[in-house]
């Protein structure tokens, strides 16, 4: 078979031609830049990848990147030693996470300003079903600023949970009871249990005012338990007051500490609460594991009725939400989670636009259902929306009130400050920067005066 030679020129010419647009490609760019950048080829490789993490922080839309966990600004070695217990102070639960934080803060107050010892709480729940006694005063001691020891009168009756809609739940089927006692060994001795010899009916049930101050307990609670030797608490909640306190006492640093530093899941329930983080990030593919939670519960939309106040209602429904969350950046393949516990008609139009919109009963391992959802009891599932809500990588709260402010508070303290509180958007878009919450931005929650 015959070479022909123009084929071999032609051939030569091709491969020179490309051999010469390789060097001026080399020289005009790739070397341009080695000139401009100091270092080896590692170092234009390190400005490189930089670059991309770069590039990569700015495409991540609405998300926000999380801060560093504040450092508690209490101590133990802040207080003094415990003097002799001079009786006992007893408290229940209520009403779900959100309160029980604060119910703790004030009955580990009270005991330590009365200098008594602290009986590990019951947690009553708000459906009937537990049949086991429980002894309660009525009427309950409304304590005033002119309140006279002398002016006891109490009425003791007997009545069973199932009578006022209560379930009971020991502590530690929700809680490390071990963990609780443990953080609070020097702050006030705590008991797992009252004594035998002590009646319930010779406790004096006292109304406590929600953080509850020094000052307070000293004039309107000591004397009765001075007069009764063991007391019960309830709080009550007039309003959610989380101003910052202008001076930091002693007993607002043991507050502290009983509000952030006491209470942890049990295990069990820990387990399914981190189950369901882990799918909702699994089902967040698209969005690097990110999601957003939100307090949204049909029953309460019903029957609150969102008033507006300072340009902005009290509540939100699943629509104005949807479009919320559309305009300041989120895209349909943004997960989110609603703590409403079983689906209903009207969060359908959230679910068109966010099609990856659940809520527990989508994300409870199969295994846990029974206990955690079809119980009579609600407690489980309250406590799964307070800690997955101070979990989730976003959270907005489209109802106002003390869920709010407390998973506000629990997220603050671990750096999670993407807070977004809702609002009617006029535009067509807007910056998830400017509905941050005012928690955060004004530094006007009680997190902020227990971490420095």
């Amino acid at each position: 078979m015959g070479v022909d030679l123009r084929q071999v020129v032609a051939g030569i010419l091709t491969l020179t031609m490309f051999v010469m647009l390789g060097n001026m490609i080399k020289r005009d760019h790739f070397d341009s830049i080695t000139e401009k950048l100091p270092g080896d080829v590692q170092d234009v490789a390190k400005v490189a990848e930089e670059g991309l993490r770069t590039i990569a922080k700015l495409s991540k839309g609405p998300w926000l990147e999380d801060g560093e966990q504040l450092k508690p600004c209490w101590s133990k070695t802040n207080f003094d030693e415990i003097e002799e217990s001079r009786g006992y102070v007893t408290f229940s639960l209520t009403n779900g996470p959100e309160y029980h934080v604060s119910q703790i803060a004030d009955a580990v107050v009270v005991a330590r300003v009365l200098r008594a010892t602290l009986v590990v709480p019951d947690i009553r729940g708000s459906k009937p079903g537990d049949e086991r006694l429980v002894f309660m005063m009525a009427p309950l001691l409304s304590i005033t600023n002119t309140y006279s020891a002398a002016s006891v009168s109490l009425e003791f009756i007997i009545v069973k949970p199932k009578t006022l809609g209560w379930v009971s739940k020991k502590f530690e089927d929700v809680y490390d009871v071990n963990k609780f006692i443990r953080s609070l060994d020097g702050v006030v001795k705590v008991v797992k249990e009252l004594p035998e010899e002590i009646s319930f009916r010779n406790l004096a049930v006292v109304k406590v005012p929600n953080r509850v101050t020094e000052d307070h307990i000293i004039e309107n609670i000591q004397p009765i338990f001075k007069a009764k030797g063991n007391i019960r608490l309830a709080t009550y909640f007039p309003s959610v007051n989380m101003r910052k306190s202008t001076e930091k006492s002693n007993a607002d640093l043991v507050a502290c500490l009983a509000m952030f530093g006491t209470l942890e899941l049990q295990p069990d329930v820990n387990e399914v609460v981190d189950s369901m983080v882990e799918r909702l990030r699994t089902l967040s593919r698209k969005s690097d594991g990110r999601f957003i939670a939100v307090d949204l519960r049909v029953d309460l939309l019903d029957n609150k009725g969102c008033h507006e106040g300072n340009g902005r209602k009290s509540c939100y429904g699943a629509h104005e939400i949807a479009v919320f969350l559309r305009k300041i950046g989120y895209d349909k393949d943004t997960t989110i989670y609603l703590t409403q516990s079983r689906w209903d008609s009207s969060l359908s139009v959230l679910k068109d636009i966010f099609p990856k919109t659940y809520t527990k009963e989508n994300i409870t391992p199969a295994d846990k259902k029974e206990k955690f959802l079809d119980s009579e009891d609600s407690e489980f599932e309250k406590v799964i929306d307070f800690y997955l809500c101070s979990q989730s990588d976003a959270f907005v709260p489209a109802i106002s009130g003390l869920f709010y402010a407390n998973v506000a508070g629990k997220r603050i303290a671990s750096g999670k400050n993407q807070i977004l509180v809702p609002a009617d958007i006029s535009g067509s878009s807007a910056s998830a920067t400017d509905f941050i919450s005012p928690y955060v931005l004004k530094k006007n929650h009680m997190a902020h005066s227990c971490f420095c």
